[in-house]
């Protein structure tokens, strides 16, 4: 998979890449990351990319010529996603994310300053998403946020495909408590279910400890998976957990 960035601050995509699990499916040939300056596009000779808004305004506002030229410079076919970044957007979530993980060729639009020229949206046909409701200076930790959650799904990415099966979210519900050694450390234990090597004792364990936890945290998600479960086992620790926990 692609993904072409479009940002004035193309340091801080490359330096995020640089790490971790992103640095090694970059390096594996899994994801490639392409950051690109709308200002080594612009025409203005003091690189200038942003200027005042027409009919007043507080800040200044991303120019069409530098983005549009960025822009068109992209190979691009039908199946590319464009994407910019926008408090404005849709909210990003893990169905997004899956959807996402099953293109071959994504562009992140990143903002800065006050915001965008309305045509640079309209010029693009850009998908507008957000990561939450709240402000950042720019779009490229969201796009980032993006990048790290979509290659997560990415078949071989993260070498055991279960780590991502697993996460918070994958199947509507987050994720159950993971316990490493010691099995005790200042007197908090390891749950004996855990060490008795009953597999499908720490599976059911393991499911319900997702529904309480969900229900604990997010009942919103938890009402959402009450209304769509169909599968016998889960109905049943649904009722455990309700009961338990009421």
């Amino acid at each position: 998979m692609k993904f072409d960035v479009l940002t004035l601050f193309p340091d801080m995509i490359n330096q995020a890449c640089s790490h971790s699990i992103i640095a090694r499916g970059i390096e594996s040939g899994l994801i490639c990351v392409n950051a690109i300056n709308p200002r080594d596009y612009t025409k203005d000779k003091h690189k200038k990319v942003d200027d005042t808004p027409y009919g007043g305004g507080a800040g200044m506002v991303l120019m069409c010529q530098p983005y549009f030229d960025c822009f068109d410079s992209i190979d691009k076919d039908e199946n590319t996603e464009i994407i910019l970044l926008s408090p404005q957007g849709e909210t990003f979530n893990q169905n997004m994310s899956v959807e996402l993980s099953q293109k071959k060729h994504i562009v992140l639009i990143c903002g800065h300053y006050e915001g965008f020229d309305e045509r640079i949206k309209l010029y693009t046909k850009a998908r507008e998403v957000s990561i939450g409701d709240f402000v950042l200076t720019g779009g490229e930790l969201p796009a980032m946020c993006i990048i790290d959650s979509v290659s997560r799904n990415i078949d071989g990415f993260l070498g055991k495909i279960d780590s991502a099966h697993f996460d918070s979210f994958s199947d509507g519900l987050l994720e159950y408590p993971q316990y490493t050694k010691p099995r005790e450390y200042c007197g908090y234990q390891v749950p004996e279910v855990l060490l008795n090597g009953n597999h499908s004792e720490i599976a059911k364990w393991r499911r319900k400890q997702q529904l309480i936890a969900t229900y604990k945290k997010r009942r919103d998600l938890f009402e959402d998976f009450v209304k769509n479960c169909k599968d016998k086992q889960d109905l049943k620790l649904l009722n455990e957990v309700i009961s338990e926990l009421k």
